[in-house]
């Protein structure tokens, strides 16, 4: 019995450690919002509904107001810029079905639709040196991804999913889409976007998580 005490101590522990599992929160939104209507499948696949979804975050929910709401882009740019919600919903948008994995063990597939990140980059221009870029979330959190990686696999920051707005539990106004890679790359209420030359361990790989963070490799580590 010691010993089976033991174990599920350990298990708690690790589960409270890990970077898709810090304050678990249950989806509070229903299937329609306004005039949305929430797409259950999407080119013949099914999608997880969002009320079913897995949802974590390191303080809790964050609410921000789509009006005051900014998105600046800085660093190795010719010109640091900023943008409205309403412009970030004026450019072309792109849809792509994309499976979240955790590095728990839990998954969902998803429809998400945003504006590629390379269509704001070039808003911006980035300087030849660049080559890693940072995303800083509204409530501290930060992470990492290359920036070759976002542009060959045309990286969208996602505004709807399912065909619904962002609810504010899955990161209104602005969640990125890091397909392949796990969860904790996937950034929620994204306000700043920092271009650098240098690597950068954001709040979980500082942790000890794997800064590639690519699914089905390791998730500690590098």
């Amino acid at each position: 019995m010691k010993r089976c005490n033991i174990v599920i101590i350990f298990l708690l522990l690790l589960s409270a450690a890990s970077g898709c599992a810090t304050l678990p929160e249950t989806p509070k939104i229903q299937e329609t919002s306004g005039n949305e209507s929430e797409t259950t499948v999407y080119e013949g696949i099914k999608l997880t509904s969002i009320s079913e979804q897995r949802n974590n975050a390191i303080k809790g929910t964050q609410f921000i107001d789509k009006y005051t709401y900014r998105l600046r882009i800085s660093g190795l740019v010719d010109r640091p810029v900023e943008f409205t919600y309403d412009q970030l919903l004026a450019y072309p948008n792109v849809s792509k079905i994309d499976r979240l994995n955790c590095v728990e063990g839990w998954s969902f597939i998803a429809k998400w639709t945003g504006v590629p990140v390379k269509t704001l980059f070039d808003e911006a221009g980035i300087k030849e040196n660049a080559t890693n870029v940072i995303f800083y979330s509204s409530d501290g959190y930060s992470t990492s991804l290359e920036l070759d990686y976002l542009l060959e696999k045309n990286i969208i920051l996602a505004y709807k999913i399912n065909d619904i707005t962002l609810p504010p539990e899955r990161g209104f106004p602005l969640q990125l889409v890091a397909e392949d890679k796990y969860g904790y790359k996937y950034a929620k209420w994204v306000t700043d976007i920092e271009i650098t030359d240098e690597p950068y361990r954001g709040y979980w790989e500082r942790a000890g998580y794997s800064n590639k963070a690519d699914v089905g490799g390791p998730a500690f580590g590098d």
